[in-house]
């Protein structure tokens, strides 16, 4: 992980490979080439104040996302000037928002690879600033190598990081580095388990990081194996497990403090692969499956985050665990599941399988009457369809609930949308055989999903469902802090929820 420093000291003598400073493209009101932005202006006088022509002349225009390098001024001790975009310039007195600083800090970070130290000279106005910014450095440092020859893959990240203008005795500044440590090192840590191949992450697996974790930063844990599964009725999590070889978990993870007011539970979908069972995926849709369990993933990082910030809140995360495969013992379309809840379920499609696996955790969630319950997961691709790779959709039994989670998601820098949970959807999951079918009418498949789900939440009990499966894992090219493979999406949004649960703002 990249070391993180705040820092007082002049650009000229700082000694590191680089310094990276921000480029933005001209206002709406000022329109024109490439604009310096604030935290750049020794680089600037440098330069005799025509940094932004320089700029220009190599092509820069200050988009999101660009990269510009260039020879460092005479007399400076780093050799190399990195331009980064920023987009848009705001308007006077505005200032950068915090995911455009986010994502430019990450992407200079993983253009740095290989480097020693960077000093970052990007606009900082607040401790806010200083916090986006280190979060950004260190998500857009992230590489996954473990299974690479000798544990490289190419060039190592980034070693160390300076935050100019930072104010390092300055108690908000160290504790927006120190909140943006924990929660990036948390989502790297999500990052890393979704990258991780299915034979080395079975349930058992996860289980057991997971209680290494717990036992780590004092979180209570309890894992329940098939034997417990078996005792409790969790038929569900069975169910969606029977065709493997390596057997299904539920692991409860509890956070708790002196000081909460609240209890927040988080519940998981942790489908370490998911073959599409015996309702077997067609070829070119199982490479990425390894993906399935990206929601338990966020939901488990959530929870050690919330311990290692000390949120004045209880937090329980619930990680279902199962590994869908397709066998002589695997659940068949037309078999009955009796849930956790004791409803009864016909499986219609083997396929959809990850609400089952949360139902039974819904319910076991239900049971503590927390204030609220959020779920997380790579549900649908019909959510895929309606928002498209970078967005997840929200959905919830509670209007205001929704608005919070949504608004907690916007503040995070995570992309999210509403979407509703229409009544008439419902009949369409009406079973002549059980109480409810898995499976219902093939458009808007994405909200029947959630339909399912709230029917395993117990009365009264606030809900929010969040459907990651578009934004879990980049099968594309890198951009801003985001690599390829596991994103950690929804980790940032759920510590978000559990820091407004703390402070009473949460709806």
């Amino acid at each position: 992980m990249t070391a993180l420093t705040l820092s007082t000291a002049a650009v000229p003598g700082l000694r590191a490979d680089a310094i990276v400073i921000g480029v933005a493209k001209g206002s709406t009101s000022e329109p024109g080439g490439p604009v310096v932005a604030p935290g750049a202006e020794a680089v600037d006088q440098a330069y005799d104040g025509g940094l932004a022509g320089v700029l220009e002349t190599l092509g820069a225009s200050g988009a999101e996302g660009e990269v510009t390098k260039l020879p460092a001024p005479a007399g400076f001790k780093a050799p190399l000037v990195v331009a980064v975009g920023l987009g848009t310039q705001p308007e006077e007195d505005a200032g950068y928002d915090a995911e455009a600083l986010r994502k430019a800090a990450g992407v200079a970070a993983r253009a740095l690879a290989g480097s020693k130290k960077a000093a970052f000279a990007l606009p900082l106005t607040d401790a806010a600033d200083a916090g986006a910014v280190a979060e950004g450095v260190l998500l857009g440092a992230y590489s996954f190598d473990a299974y690479k020859e000798n544990g490289k893959n190419g060039k190592a990240p980034l070693a160390e990081a300076a935050l100019l203008g930072g104010k390092p005795r300055d108690k908000a500044y160290k504790a927006a580095v120190e909140r943006a440590t924990a929660v990036a090192e948390e989502l790297n840590r999500a990052r890393d388990l979704i990258n991780t191949p299915p034979n080395d992450l079975n349930p058992e697996a996860f289980a057991a990081i997971a209680q290494a974790a717990a036992k780590e930063h004092g979180i209570k844990v309890q894992v329940l194996d098939e034997k417990a599964l078996t005792k409790g009725g969790y038929g569900g999590i069975l169910g969606v497990g029977a065709g493997s070889a390596s057997g299904p978990r539920l692991v409860k993870l509890s956070y708790t403090s002196s000081k909460a007011k609240k209890h927040l539970a988080l519940v998981g979908k942790g489908i370490t692969y998911d073959s599409g069972g015996i309702s077997l995926k067609p070829a070119g849709h199982n490479e990425t499956m390894k993906c399935d369990m990206s929601g338990a993933a966020a939901v488990f990082a959530a929870v050690v985050a919330a311990a290692r910030l000390g949120l004045e809140v209880n937090v329980t995360g619930w990680l279902a665990l199962a590994e869908n495969m397709p066998s002589g013992s695997a659940t068949r379309p037309g078999d009955v599941l009796r849930m956790y809840s004791g409803k009864t379920v016909e499986v219609l499609n083997t396929d959809a399988e990850g609400r089952l696996v949360l139902a039974d955790a819904l319910w076991a969630a239900s049971q503590e009457k927390p204030d609220a319950i959020v779920d997380v997961a790579t549900l649908t691709g019909a959510m895929v369809l309606a928002l498209g790779s970078r967005t997840f959709g929200i959905m919830a039994n509670d209007d205001a609930f929704r608005s919070a989670v949504l608004e907690a998601a916007e503040e995070a820098g995570e992309p999210a949308w509403p979407m509703p949970l229409p009544e008439h959807l419902r009949k369409g999951m009406d079973s002549a055989t059980a109480d409810i079918a898995n499976m219902g009418e093939r458009m808007g498949g994405g909200l029947v999903a959630g339909l399912f789900l709230r029917e395993f939440v117990g009365e009264g009990i606030t809900w929010a469902h969040l459907d990651i499966a578009g934004p879990a894992f980049n099968e594309g090219g890198p951009f801003g802090y985001t690599p390829k493979g596991g994103t950690g999406s929804a980790v940032r949004t759920l510590v978000r929820v559990a820091e407004l649960a703390a402070s009473g703002d949460l709806g």
